[in-house]
């Protein structure tokens, strides 16, 4: 047993070498897409008989397997640290967060394989950090079925991963590991430029790839400025060079393209929007599901070899930006938290659709929508770009949150956030917020009831701390993360994910019977409340027929109810 084991490790990378470095996606005339293992296998392959190709373990899945992330590198320096100080501009790919929408993982095997044989120069300022497969389980979970008006490939994975969440929903929640290891993977990395491949669905057009950027108003400062004025447009020429058509991702207002088009809200829920937070650009390239496989991979590999061209091209703009973005943050005084689309505003975009009209079903009879190929057309459409802050607010000089929320204290460390533990007991004068009012999501949306509408009364007050405690100044690159996940108004804020809704419900209580002869002395001792009381039931006919509501409002008022009950349990240090 000794001896087959010594001579299949001596025969193993004999084995390896001799694999082809022709992928499967080519061996099958582009009708299929590898598996898992065959992805993993390939990249390994790879790994061995290159000597600019690393591929890396990293941080587990919920599927049991970890995540890997292959480096390409033409100096055969793999330490991203040491790749940073060298002055090189990383570009992350992520790949199969949708493993129904395998493109990229195909398109990413073309283009390094080309790199790797000199078929296309990686340029030397460039470094590429490409996650093979993102959702594993939903990869190992193959089936012709799935995506069913997509045109390709033959078989492949499902949307959900092994917990049956969509990963595109989860970089701020982390309800998953790959959540949790992405956030290490991208820290590690600390991109220049994310890459997120996708398939799109939705209306039939000509355009083979769209792409969705994240939204320039929300990036926000000289970074969006740049991302709108010169970076998308660049990526747009770059695509035209190769003969593709770019368009942005397509999501019309309303049922037509006359309708117009509107910028898709990327909040930090999602990949690009968590990327944002980091001062990142970040990009969603979207192949449109009717077009043949073919197609769409070529398309995905063309547009990854635009990003690194324009990276490399722009590399000094692109660093400079996002270190003054960086210094920026660290010192800026108030951040908007929460978006809404700016109506008014408009840029218009070169269409290329496809006529539509509405025919008799042949499963209802009634009218459905058609489109019609034989009817092409290009036409300029409006296209809703801007958006403007709803809720901006002030940064405190440091937030505190006591030790016991750790699930919340978990993810602020899982994204190298500076905290200081409190060294004593310490009483200090902070902002606090009351809860006054949310609105919860009636269904569930991944694994979650998601509150929204969220109104606060601010107050100070003095508030005991314990040893052990969270200090988080509001000095560093991590602000505009902090503002976005500890201010409860903010979209996608770790109380919208309801880290903390324990504080919605009452823990302390009463007996009525016991509590009436308590509140009746508390009413004489207290005349003003006692005053507020004859108020309430002089305007408010409802009030003054419930004999429980007086006894609560009694209870509300007096020092018997329980402070910590719709006190939202992060402060602000504001003085």
């Amino acid at each position: 047993m000794r001896i087959l084991s010594v001579l299949f490790l001596f025969l193993l990378p004999a084995f390896i070498f001799s694999q082809s470095i022709t992928t499967k996606y080519e061996q099958s005339q582009a009708k299929e897409t590898p598996t898992y293992s065959e992805i993993i296998s390939w990249w390994q392959m790879m790994d061995t008989r290159f000597p600019t190709i690393k591929m890396q373990t990293m941080g587990p899945s919920d599927a049991g397997f970890p995540l890997h992330l292959v480096i390409v590198s033409t100096d055969g320096d793999f330490d991203l640290a040491s790749l940073h100080r060298k002055n090189k501009r990383i570009i992350l790919v992520n790949n199969g967060i949708h493993p129904g929408e395998p493109d990229g993982i195909d398109a990413s095997m073309l283009l390094v394989r080309d790199i790797a044989t000199h078929k296309i120069k990686l340029p030397d300022n460039v470094v590429l950090a490409i996650i093979p497969v993102y959702n594993i389980g939903g990869c190992l979970n193959r089936s012709p079925y799935y995506r069913v008006d997509q045109n390709g490939p033959a078989e492949f994975g499902s949307r959900g991963n092994s917990q049956n969440l969509d990963l595109n929903r989860d970089f701020i929640k982390c309800d998953s590991k790959e959540a949790r290891s992405f956030a290490a993977i991208f820290h590690l990395c600390d991109p220049d430029v994310f890459v997120d491949n996708h398939v799109s669905n939705g209306a039939d057009y000509q355009h083979i790839m769209t792409l969705l950027t994240s939204q320039y108003n929300k990036l926000g400062g000289p970074m969006g400025d740049y991302l709108h004025t010169q970076f998308e447009p660049g990526l747009y020429k770059l695509m035209k060079e190769k003969g593709y058509d770019l368009v942005p991702y397509v999501d019309f207002a309303g049922q037509t393209p006359e309708s117009g088009m509107e910028a898709y809200f990327d909040g930090p829920r999602y990949s690009s929007g968590y990327a944002t937070l980091w001062h990142t650009f970040a990009f969603v390239p979207e192949t449109h599901m009717l077009k043949p496989y073919n197609q769409r991979v070529e398309a995905t590999k063309a547009l990854m070899e635009s990003f690194i061209a324009f990276t490399a091209t722009n590399s000094t703009t692109i660093h400079q930006l996002r270190e003054q973005t960086k210094k920026a943050v660290s010192s800026q005084t108030s951040f908007p938290v929460s978006w809404k689309l700016d109506t008014t505003k408009t840029d218009l975009v070169t269409f290329k659709g496809y006529e539509s009209g509405h025919k008799p079903s042949e499963v209802s009879g009634l009218p459905r929508l058609y489109y019609d190929r034989s009817k092409p057309y290009e036409k300029q459409i409006k296209y809703y770009n801007t958006y403007a802050a709803r809720t901006t607010i002030e940064k405190p000089l440091a937030y505190i949150i006591p030790q016991g929320w750790w699930p919340v204290i978990d993810l602020l460390k899982l994204n190298k956030v500076n905290m200081q533990v409190l060294a004593k007991d310490t009483e200090m004068m902070v902002e606090t917020y009351l809860i006054e009012d949310y609105k919860p999501y009636p269904r569930q949306y991944e694994m979650h009831h998601l509150n929204t509408n969220v109104v606060v009364n601010a107050a100070t007050l003095p508030i005991k701390f314990r040893k052990g405690d969270y200090y988080i100044q509001l000095n560093q690159p991590a602000n505009r993360f902090l503002m976005e996940v500890l201010e409860p108004q903010a979209d996608d804020s770790y109380f919208a994910w309801n880290y903390f809704d324990a504080v919605l419900g009452r823990k302390e209580g009463y007996s009525a019977y016991a509590f009436e002869d308590i509140a009746a002395q508390y009413l004489t001792d207290h005349p003003n409340v006692k005053k507020e009381l004859e108020t309430r039931r002089s305007t408010d006919t409802a009030f003054a027929k419930s004999a429980s509501a007086q006894l609560d409002f009694v209870y509300h008022n007096s020092p018997y109810y329980e402070p910590d009950h719709m006190r939202y349990p992060v402060y602000r240090v504001v003085r």
